[in-house]
């Protein structure tokens, strides 16, 4: 008999160790009697399968068995009911061998393949497990969390779901509160001297504005208010036409220079043109006041030179004014900016039609001043993922302001210094209970990165409008050679929505904010950027109802309300406390504004010099602000800024380009 080790095909192995056992059952043991011998040696009994087989075991020795019937009649046939129970036997004998076989090469070529499987998790683990990159950690999808709204019924609900709808909140969100027991008030007191009385018709101020169109206008009204301090007759100032905009208007192509000059006719005398003297072309005397000049500062660094030069130019006028004046000075502000400054005919009416196709849409609208164009983007030393492209990119372009700092991208988000993109600013007016039903208007340049930057917002409001998009080519002509002009109609459509928001702190935002709250304290949301960081830093490890909760505590002081506390920038333009009262009616309820909850309570005409300005404010903004200039016999004087003690002067330091507040 050849041995099982002879064999060299496995069929044959496995029918020679069938035989063999057979044999061994024959010439062993007795027929018809117990095999007791092959029960104390395998443990068997013929009525049972051991447990610990698989059934996919069993099932596949199917073959085999059937084989082995075969052999079960020819006994059957030649020998009595003993052999049947010896060959029941000898059937499981074999079942069990094939199953210690197949099980001997499952341990050869399974242990090894589970070995690899288990080295692949661990690896996957290893690396979900490290942190990411500090500027992706704020990156999230909201086309994922949209979709995941979509699933069927029976899936588990996900960690982050974006609802369509803001939900129910309780409140008007159209409206702020308390906004109807204030008004705008900017007339001048009664020991508030006249332009006939005080002006010296042998001065004459020139201005040359900086910057945008909106950073021109802090420039214009302030200059009204240095032709006051310094009794002089004012030249209609001249825009700035070679900064970064290139635009080539006048300030006639803008305003409306009659109304400038009829309105301001009882506070400063202003003219069109600087008159010639004696048949000549008068040249003026051109310098340039610190940042931040205060009355003082004007009357010992200016008047001196006005006085002998009789015409002077002041360049670069942009901030060039103490943003904390006596109170008759700041309503004099007031009455240029909200009052005197309007804009030419044909921009007043484009504007308006803009809005009325914007009413026509939608009985409410968003305006939302995106401000995520490149230029921002690189002033701002911000990151938002986009690889050594994005740094390389805002890199050159940063360069263009000389005296700005190596950009530490961390730091500046963690101070709250950098714009939300479109999609954290979608999610936070989606928590703040807009649906996905609102009507956006979008006042924006070139956004940076284009429609992929913007796909997300888009997701979340696909109501999404923009003047290129409700106005035809043809309508937009007439002002889209110009940037100035353009950013006039984003000004008037942003002014008459119903809710406006910011996203960052350029001039444009800080003059509507303020012209809002002069005209009634329309809703006005400015993300609280410091928290609105950290919360969108740990986005995936909260669901929507946490993340929801949370930007709506983070938001109270940010939504323009008359009474709430202001921890961001305090500049006059943004919240002109001078030139808000109370009205007789709230007076009359006797309606109380809690102190803990104001940063500005209504001033009274007592001209006083008001406070405006938080120390968190100097503090997180220094950087970026421009610090009043005065020397040590400039200080100590009354209704004006240095004379506070709790005030801290700084050093002065070198001044920025002309763009440093972007529009």
């Amino acid at each position: 008999m050849e041995t099982l080790s002879s064999l060299s095909s496995p069929t044959q192995r496995e029918e020679q160790q069938q035989n063999q056992f057979l044999h061994h059952a024959k010439q062993k043991h007795l027929i018809g009697q117990t095999c007791t011998q092959c029960s104390s040696c395998i443990n068997i009994n013929t009525n049972t399968i051991p447990l610990s087989i698989p059934l996919s075991i069993i099932s596949s020795t199917t073959t085999v068995t059937a084989a082995i019937m075969k052999k079960k009649k020819k006994l059957n046939s030649n020998n009595n009911s003993g052999i049947a129970s010896l060959f029941h036997h000898s059937v499981v004998m074999a079942t069990l061998l094939q199953y210690l076989r197949r099980r001997r090469r499952l341990h050869r070529h399974v242990f090894p393949l589970l070995s690899v499987l288990s080295a692949c998790f661990l690896l996957l683990f290893a690396a979900f497990s490290l942190p990411l990159h500090h500027h992706h950690e704020h990156q999230h999808s909201v086309s994922n969390a949209v979709e995941f709204g979509s699933e069927s019924e029976s899936d588990p609900p996900p960690l982050f779901n974006v609802p369509e709808s803001g939900g129910s909140l309780g409140r008007d969100l159209w409206r702020t509160s308390l906004s109807e027991l204030y008004q705008g008030c900017c007339n001048a007191s009664k020991k508030f001297a006249m332009a006939d009385v005080k002006t010296n018709p042998n001065r004459y101020l020139l201005i040359a504005t900086s910057g945008g169109l909106n950073q021109q206008r802090t420039g214009i009204t302030d200059a009204v208010v240095a032709a006051y301090i310094l009794n002089a007759t004012l030249v209609v100032p001249q825009l700035d036409q070679k900064s970064f905009w290139k635009d080539s208007s006048n300030f006639t192509e803008i305003f409306d220079v009659d109304q400038f000059i009829s309105f301001l006719s009882k506070d400063v005398r202003i003219i069109k043109e600087l008159p010639p003297k004696g048949g000549k072309v008068v040249t003026p005397y051109t310098m340039r006041v610190p940042r931040k000049c205060n009355p003082k500062c004007y009357q010992n660094r200016v008047l001196p030179v006005l006085i002998k030069k009789h015409a002077v130019r002041l360049t670069k006028f942009d901030y060039r004014l103490s943003n904390r004046l006596a109170t008759d000075l700041q309503k004099l502000r007031c009455r240029v900016n909200y009052h005197a400054l309007k804009f030419t005919d044909s921009i007043l009416e484009m504007g308006k039609m803009l809005v009325e196709r914007m009413r026509m849409k939608s009985k409410h609208f968003i305006a939302l001043h995106l401000r995520f164009e490149p230029d921002m983007l690189a002033f701002s030393g911000c990151y938002y993922g986009g690889g050594e492209k994005e740094r390389n990119e805002l890199g050159a372009m940063r360069k263009r302001w000389k005296t700005l700092h190596k950009s530490n991208p961390d730091k500046v988000r963690r101070h709250g210094r950098c714009p939300l993109t479109p999609e954290e600013v979608g999610l936070m007016l989606r928590a703040l209970g807009f649906g996905s039903d609102v009507h956006l208007y979008v006042a924006s340049g070139e956004v940076y990165g284009g429609e992929a930057t913007l796909a997300p917002l888009k997701a979340l409001f696909p109501n999404f409008h923009s003047k290129e998009t409700i106005a035809s080519k043809e309508e937009l002509a007439p002002f889209s050679s110009f940037s100035s002009r353009m950013a006039a109609l984003d000004f008037i459509v942003c002014d008459e929505s119903d809710v406006f928001v910011t996203n960052n702190n350029g001039n444009m935002a800080r003059m509507l904010a303020g012209r809002r709250r002069y005209f009634g304290h329309k809703p006005t949301i400015r993300p609280n950027a410091k928290k609105m960081y950290r919360l969108f830093t740990n986005l995936n490890n909260m669901t929507w109802e946490e993340f929801a909760s949370t930007v709506r505590t983070d938001q109270i002081g940010f939504m323009g309300e008359p009474n709430e506390v202001r921890p961001g920038r305090g500049e006059f333009h943004e919240n002109p406390a001078s030139c808000i009262c109370e009205k007789s009616k709230a007076k009359a309820r006797g309606v109380l504004i809690p102190r803990t909850q104001t940063h500005n309570h209504p001033n009274k005409d007592t001209g006083d010099v008001t406070n405006e300005q938080s120390a968190e404010d100097e503090e997180e903004w220094s950087d970026m602000d421009y610090v009043e200039n005065v020397n040590s016999r400039e200080r100590g004087l009354p209704n004006e800024t240095e004379s506070d003690p709790n005030i801290l002067l700084k050093p002065e330091q070198p001044e920025l380009e002309e763009e440093l507040f972007s529009d």
